[in-house]
């Protein structure tokens, strides 16, 4: 057992409201340079939708991410036998025009237009080579028009439904969108790591945290098309690539991350994971439709003895430990079930994780009032507006029967708060809700508490990040201390 710590994630889909706080927090803080004008590594997406770039999941097209291969598996973008032939070419990497030309206006004109009878304007000029252009797509162009027909039927997540239920899901009354939150994942078996030719891209030993060394980066370019969620971009300025670093300075000093710290719907958590990185390969291997449990199954219980003293012997330290035990993405994640990973079908095991949605009923407009389809105070989940399948594709890996299990759980729990709480729910229903959805009132309440009543503290529970003893790895402490205080990026040298 090779036990490592991973920072990992939540987002309660249910929660969010969609306000781009978080992409704005992220993109003042790390993307505002000559270079990384089209770079949103945090961005909101609206489901259905071809999201940012334009049909990412779409890996038909750009074949990101990992393909299982009779007993093993491999990259689908590249691999030795076609790092020769595609040396100067990537026909995979998606093009500028697939996330969007970026652009800014000419204020001067306000400013400096000669007196006339019409109202100036500030003409959109490109931020690449400041020529005047026409707008024809954004970082989420479809921003709450997803739901319509005019976007939302070129999502690739469509495929999973019958011809029936995609005409069903555009009818004006099952017309629904929700909010989609994508950072970088920080995956256990990254695609955009194994496909760098430079080993630019690396893995964090401490807490998992997927980095670039621009030092190393020689613009191959690879991991742009090897990643399957589109989460490493390259800058034309410095010929580098740039990724979501999950603002790794702030946690090494016990800050969550800009847009965790921004989140306003409070929909983000985090929190260290242990796992058995020896199991990664023989995980990997198993069909789509159990990726899912086999994924679970690779998070460890930081109450075990065995692991505990596994951890130790793997160099995991005992503060680390006791932030897993506290950790609520552990809970979310293994305890309840009811977070799933993003497409594990790419085989990349992401280690963000997403509470799916509880999405409207159908309704139908009858005279002057608005009728659904649901005579309950709380509607059956198989009659939500979205159908179960396409929500099994986006978190389910295709299996409908997880995505189901979170959804009834988090059913049971308003059940129950709503009996604690009004007390017009008879209490032999919600035992009956809550034994059929696999929970118990004390597991209800929880979810409950840190669902809706939690605090930073408990939505983020950050491991401390020892640097020292990662430094005296690295170098000695007292020579590295001529470093650090002054501002040098290495230490004073004589001469040229």
């Amino acid at each position: 057992m090779d036990v490592r710590s991973q920072i990992s994630m939540v987002f309660h889909l249910d929660k969010c409201i969609g306000c781009h706080t978080c992409s704005i927090a992220c993109k003042n803080i790390w993307t505002d340079r000559k270079g990384t004008e089209y770079m949103w590594w945090n961005n909101v997406e609206t489901k259905p939708g071809t999201g940012y770039p334009m049909q990412w999941e779409n890996q038909d097209k750009f074949r990101g991410g990992w393909e299982k291969k009779g007993d093993s598996v491999q990259l689908k973008s590249t691999g030795k036998a076609r790092v020769v032939a595609n040396i100067f070419h990537n026909p995979s990497m998606p093009s500028l025009d697939d996330y969007y030309e970026p652009w800014t206006y000419d204020y001067q004109n306000l400013f400096n237009a000669p007196e006339g009878d019409d109202q100036p304007t500030a003409r959109p000029i490109s931020m690449i080579d400041g020529r005047p252009i026409d707008i024809e797509s954004g970082p989420n162009w479809d921003d709450d028009l997803s739901g319509s027909p005019v976007y939302g039927q070129n999502d690739p997540n469509l495929k999973a439904l019958t011809d029936e239920q995609k005409k069903q899901l555009f009818a004006i009354e099952r017309l629904v969108f929700f909010y989609f939150p994508r950072i970088c994942n920080h995956c256990l078996n990254p695609a955009c790591v194994a496909s760098c030719p430079s080993g630019a891209l690396y893995k964090r030993g401490e807490d998992g945290i997927v980095l670039i060394d621009q030092k190393v980066c020689r613009a191959w370019r690879s991991c742009v098309a090897a990643c399957p969620y589109k989460k490493t971009y390259f800058n034309w300025q410095t010929g580098k690539s740039e990724k979501c670093i999950l603002c790794f300075p702030r946690l090494e000093t016990g800050q969550a991350p800009a847009c965790f710290h921004s989140c306003v719907g409070r929909i983000r958590y985090l929190g260290v994971l242990l796992y058995d990185a020896d199991r990664l390969e023989e995980v990997a291997n198993v069909p789509d439709d159990q990726l899912v449990e086999a994924h679970r199954s690779l998070i460890l219980d930081p109450r075990d003895p065995e692991v505990i003293k596994a951890a130790r012997k793997s160099g995991v330290h005992d503060s680390v430990m006791d932030s897993a035990r506290q950790s609520p993405v552990y809970k979310f994640v293994k305890e309840w079930g009811i977070a799933l990973p993003p497409h594990a079908e790419y085989r990349t095991f992401p280690m963000l994780f997403y509470v799916p949605p509880m999405l409207p009923v159908i309704s139908r407009r009858e005279q002057e009032t608005t009728v659904t389809d649901s005579d309950e105070f709380f509607h059956d989940i198989d009659k939500a507006r979205v159908p179960i399948e396409y929500l099994a594709s986006l978190l389910g890996a295709g299996n409908a029967g997880k995505v189901s299990y979170a959804l009834r759980k988090q059913m049971a729990v308003r059940h129950y708060r709503r009996m604690v709480t009004v007390g017009d729910v008879d209490s032999e229903v919600v035992t009956r809700i809550l034994r059929a959805a696999d929970c118990t009132e004390e597991e209800a309440e929880e979810i409950y508490r840190l669902t809706s009543l939690c605090n930073a503290n408990d939505r983020f529970v950050i491991p401390p990040a020892h640097r020292e003893e990662a430094i005296e790895m690295m170098k000695d402490t007292m020579d590295h201390k001529q470093a650090v205080g002054f501002g040098f990026l290495s230490g004073p040298k004589r001469g040229m």
